[in-house]
């Protein structure tokens, strides 16, 4: 097994360039304080959380006596991680936390994704719910939980999908009921619930989306709940845990079904407009999914860096000496395709929960979400599958445990909204929605990485002119959804390519090695892409 290591110099160097110094006030960033933030949190997930990881997956959860019982050593490393203040992090300082921007929360779920992705899952929504809580709840919602979120005592949970209602939210059966003295109590089954029941907090507060007008209204006809696991300090509140779902990996995250049978809720935010208020958080899980990916990619890596410079396959043509297989061109080009994969992965998140926190570019950041999200998963895939490969028989056994990077990084692209839910929304709803104000603002601001480069910008303008081809193709076509596909890794490669392309010209001497590879891939993977979207637009077309 090769040890965990937190990507701590990457991600400082993607927040450095994604949260510039002449931006850093905006996004709330300061390099020395992040620094010391990372370095102590990189040390804590090595030592305490990177543990748990593999035993975890091997003993995974269970149901005692109604209740789940999670992995041996996964409640003291929680204990630890609340007694050092990173479960408050990311909430205001108002209310116990630490009021820590999104960037350096992001920094930290993506390490401690790296280290074990089954107990960021079970952790990782608290700061969306804060959000969400902080955005919409009235002074004595936030007052009421917002302090036990920071403090640990209470975990988090979003309860959307039903078994008839996944991507298509208008479905959903589960109903709040408005009892004479005005309360309100929810009835139905939810499922694929993360930490829907665990045994690290004492409560959990459940968001839960529920029905509060008829069937036929849809989506407008949803309303957002705050469902505590007790309703009182002594007695649980009638949410049961009937069974965890058996999944390919994250053993140790326990995926619930849950039935509300008559529970006590309050709702927060507008009646009927649930799904508006849910988006707050669902936008933020979905970058932290992206770190996910990226998390995935990185520690995929990791493990076939460290190995192909230790395993010796065939000899040297000069010397005749045996040599390590990252000296043959194939592990080679394999290692810097996954280094590529997570380091742009990396920026494109980065820069977009930057952009997120200054609250001014809501329409760039609806665009910018679902690319990442996207790129960001495919991409952790992408890497394990490679490390497996490169690692050989050894890859596909447990030993290396490159294969659980694999089984872990999987879901990713499913839950959060699938990638292919995320394209067509791309070239759906945010080519369209208020005249394409999404789109537009993609638009000026690529443009804008591009006037700001002073190094070769040639394949970024191609890519930007070809997805504002694109864009105005299906922007007037009735069938989008055939291009969704075509269309979201259009969008991602321009992404990408012109972050690179901007960044090129400020690379530092002792940087530019190890990145200009990067950067290089990045070209190659963009050039590739743009080859082929303009092959199956040559055989087809949106009309």
């Amino acid at each position: 097994m090769i040890p965990f290591k937190a990507p701590t110099e990457d991600i400082l160097f993607a927040l450095s360039v994604t949260c510039d110094e002449n931006h850093a006030a905006e996004h709330g960033f300061d390099a020395e304080i992040t620094r010391e933030i990372l370095d102590h949190f990189a040390r804590f997930a090595e030592d305490v959380i990177a543990p748990i990881d593999e035993p975890g997956d091997q003993e995974g959860c269970r149901i005692e006596n109604g209740r789940v019982r999670m992995p041996s050593g996964f409640s003291d490393a929680y204990q630890a991680y609340v007694e050092q203040g990173w479960q408050a992090i990311s909430l205001a300082e108002e209310f116990d936390g630490q009021g820590a921007p999104a960037t350096v929360c992001g920094a930290i779920s993506e390490i401690l994704a790296g280290a074990c992705h089954s107990f960021q899952m079970v952790t990782g929504l608290v700061p969306g719910a804060a959000r969400l809580i902080a955005k919409f709840g009235t002074d004595e919602q936030r007052h009421a939980w917002l302090p036990k979120l920071a403090s640990g005592s209470h975990l988090a949970t979003m309860c959307l999908t039903e078994p008839q209602a996944g991507s298509d939210l208008s479905d959903i059966r589960t109903v709040a009921t408005q009892q004479e003295d005005g309360s309100w109590v929810l009835s139905g089954e939810k499922i694929f619930i993360s930490g829907g029941d665990q045994d690290l907090s004492d409560e959990i507060l459940h968001l839960v989306l529920a029905r509060t007008g008829t069937r036929e209204d849809g989506v407008r006809g949803l309303t957002l709940f705050l469902c505590p696991s007790h309703s009182s300090e002594n007695d649980r509140n009638a949410v049961t845990v009937t069974r965890i779902e058996e999944k390919m990996g994250l053993h140790a995250s326990p995926t619930c079904q849950l039935a509300f049978d008559g529970a006590t809720a309050t709702p927060i935010g507008p009646i009927g407009k649930g799904l508006m208020c849910m988006f707050t958080m669902m936008n933020h899980a979905r970058l932290d999914v992206a770190l996910q990916g990226v998390a995935h990619a990185a520690r995929a890596h990791q493990i076939a860096q460290s190995y192909a410079a230790e395993r010796k396959q065939g000899r040297d043509r000069t010397s005749g000496q045996p040599i390590a297989i990252d000296q043959h061109h194939d592990v080679a080009r394999q290692l810097a395709r996954q280094d590529m994969l997570a380091m742009t992965g990396r920026l494109m998140a980065y820069k977009t929960f930057a952009l997120m926190e200054t609250d001014t570019h809501s329409d760039l950041v609806e665009f910018l979400t679902p690319i990442c999200k996207s790129f960001c998963t495919d991409a952790g895939v992408e890497a394990a599958h490679i490390g497996i490969q490169v690692l050989g028989g050894y890859g596909y056994l447990r030993e290396y445990r490159v294969e659980q990077t694999l089984r872990d990084a999987r879901i990713c692209q499913i839950y959060e909204g699938t990638n292919g839910i995320h394209a067509l929304t791309l070239a759906g709803r945010l080519t369209r929605h208020k005249d394409g104000a999404s789109a537009k603002a993609f638009d000026a601001w690529i443009g804008e990485l591009l006037a700001a480069s002073n190094s070769d910008i040639t394949l970024a303008t191609e890519l930007l002119e070809h997805w504002r081809q694109m864009t105005s193709e299906i922007t007037t076509s009735d069938t989008r959804e055939k291009f969704a596909h075509d269309y979201m890794q259009i969008s991602a490669a321009t992404y990408g390519v012109a972050i690179w392309s901007e960044l090129a010209g400020r690379l530092s001497a002792s940087q530019s090695t190890r990145y200009q590879a990067c950067l290089d891939q990045a070209r190659e993977w963009g050039a590739v892409a743009l080859a082929t979207s303009k092959a199956r637009n040559a055989f087809t077309s949106p009309n």
